[in-house]
C-alpha cells in the first residue's frame, strides 16, 4: 500500500474533521491501523480514544454511623471493626440475620463450617452399615 499525496491531503483534511480513524480507513480504502500509523508518522494532532471511558465523578461517600457498645441493640451487629485500643474502634451495627448476633456478611465470616464430621453425621455413618 501506498500512500500518495493525494491520499495524505485527504487523510489530514479527514483528520481534522474530526472521523474516526475506522470512518478514515474507509473512506481511503485502508485499514484503520495503516490510518493510525500513517498519522503518526506525519505528526498529526493526538486526539483522545473513542473508547477510552471519562471518569466518573464519584458520588459523595456518605457518613456511615459509628456504632459504640452503648448504641448496639438485639438488632444490630456486634462484629468489632478495629483494636478496642484504638480511639476509631466501634462496631459493624448493621442489620443482624434473625437468631444471630452479626448481619449477613459477618454470619459468613464468624460460622466458617468444619471439615469435620460431626458426631451426628458419623452415627449416621454407623447405623447404616
Amino acid at each position: 500500500m501506498s500512500w500518495t499525496d493525494e491520499k495524505i491531503l485527504k487523510l489530514r483534511n479527514l483528520w481534522s474533521e474530526g472521523l474516526t480513524t475506522g470512518e478514515i480507513g474507509k473512506r481511503l480504502d485502508v485499514s484503520k491501523n495503516a490510518v493510525v500509523g500513517k498519522a503518526h508518522r506525519l505528526g498529526l494532532k493526538v486526539r483522545p480514544s473513542p473508547i477510552k471511558r471519562q471518569k466518573k465523578v464519584a458520588a459523595p461517600k456518605k457518613e456511615k454511623k459509628v456504632f459504640t457498645l452503648t448504641d448496639l441493640s438485639s438488632q444490630t451487629c456486634r462484629w468489632p471493626i478495629g483494636d478496642p485500643k484504638h480511639d476509631d474502634f466501634h462496631f459493624c451495627g448493621a442489620t443482624v440475620v434473625p437468631g444471630k448476633s452479626y448481619c449477613a456478611e459477618h454470619c459468613a465470616a464468624a460460622y466458617v463450617g468444619s471439615n469435620k464430621p460431626s458426631q451426628q453425621s458419623q452415627q449416621n455413618a454407623q447405623n447404616s452399615r
